[in-house]
């Protein structure tokens, strides 16, 4: 299981569970364990551990996932660590992350 986690509560990834089928292959293609199956469908309990890396998304043949792959806070940290530039989620403007 993963040891680390991101920025608390700022990962894009949405899960619609009317839409989801049970298929499980988010939690086949999830690096980082985001998903479990619970009641034959998924559900998102780890949601701090999202990177969006968009694998869910790209896999989900029923659109019952969201997220806006590498635009989010976690692309935002690995690039400020490959930089050396402090990590910027793009909250400016006053709104939250």
């Amino acid at each position: 299981m993963v040891k680390h986690k991101y920025l608390q509560n700022v990962a894009t990834l949405k899960l619609n569970r009317e839409k989801c089928v049970g298929c499980g292959m988010c939690l086949n293609v999830c690096p980082h364990g985001v998903f479990e199956l619970t009641k034959g469908k998924a559900q998102v309990v780890n949601l701090d551990n999202c990177m969006e890396c968009g694998a869910c998304l790209k896999n989900c043949a029923f659109s019952a996932i969201t997220v806006s792959p590498g635009v989010g806070c976690a692309s935002a940290i690995i690039k400020g660590f490959l930089t050396g530039s402090e990590p910027s989620c793009d909250c400016s403007g006053g709104e939250s992350c």
